[in-house]
């Protein structure tokens, strides 16, 4: 009696977030390359949802539609990774120029510009932002390679606490990662704002700073390069 009722929720709580798992499928179809079908997401997620119907513990504080959001956005961002089409230049750019805006940091004891990157690897200014545009297009998730997943971003942004992050908490990553946040040039800090926090894609951006929505995609990527060299010492690079 008890595994029948128990089965009859379980059922209940599929059927009734499924339209989140569109939801979340959508929304991070808006911010993939086309190449990305929206089905693969939806069946990563219908995955996501089954695991977190199970595992849910509602003595840990988290609702619900919480947990289970994480998890699907989880099982996509998975799917997404085991189906990585970036070829191996693109990761070789990361780490190059990674390591350019961390020299250069580090010697001049401020943000890295532009320019001084470009001398540095010895490249045009065309092929520094073509790459920075690449590095969007190819590797998605690229905020993984910091060791975290989107929702850990949003919650450093908004300063909010997540009993599901208390891990990371603990080792102090997110304090660190708020650091490195803080510290960003404004438009990158402000991009990175408008885009994990009010989830806005990278059009809309575009429209609110006035700027192309190519621009905003490689100073979404610049950012993300500039946080990885300032979070190096938390960083296993295995690209």
């Amino acid at each position: 009696m008890y595994d029948n009722l128990h089965a009859r929720a379980h059922d209940e709580l599929v059927t009734q977030y499924a339209p989140l798992v569109k939801r979340i499928a959508y929304h991070l179809k808006a911010r993939l390359p086309a190449t990305v079908i929206v089905d693969d997401l939806l069946q990563a997620g219908m995955v996501g949802l089954l695991e977190a119907s199970r595992k849910y513990d509602s003595d840990q504080g988290a609702s619900f539609e919480t947990y289970a959001g994480i998890r699907i956005r989880g099982a996509m961002l998975d799917e997404l990774r085991r189906n990585d089409w970036a070829p191996k230049s693109v990761h070789r750019k990361v780490r190059d120029i990674t390591e350019a805006i961390r020299e250069i940091e580090n010697r001049e004891g401020r943000d890295a510009r532009d320019e001084e990157v470009i001398k540095l690897l010895n490249i045009s200014r065309d092929e520094y932002y073509k790459t920075l545009q690449n590095i969007s297009s190819h590797k998605v998730m690229s905020w993984d390679d910091l060791g975290i997943d989107e929702d850990a971003i949003r919650c450093t942004v908004g300063d909010q606490k997540n009993g599901l992050h208390e891990e990371l908490e603990k080792h102090n990553f997110n304090e660190k990662l708020a650091e490195a946040i803080a510290s960003l040039p404004e438009r990158e800090k402000l991009i990175v704002a408008l885009y994990y926090e009010s989830e806005l894609n990278l059009r809309e951006i575009g429209s609110v700073l006035n700027v192309s929505e190519s621009r905003i995609s490689q100073l979404l990527s610049q950012a993300h390069l500039r946080l990885r060299a300032r979070m190096e010492d938390w960083i296993k690079d295995d690209d």
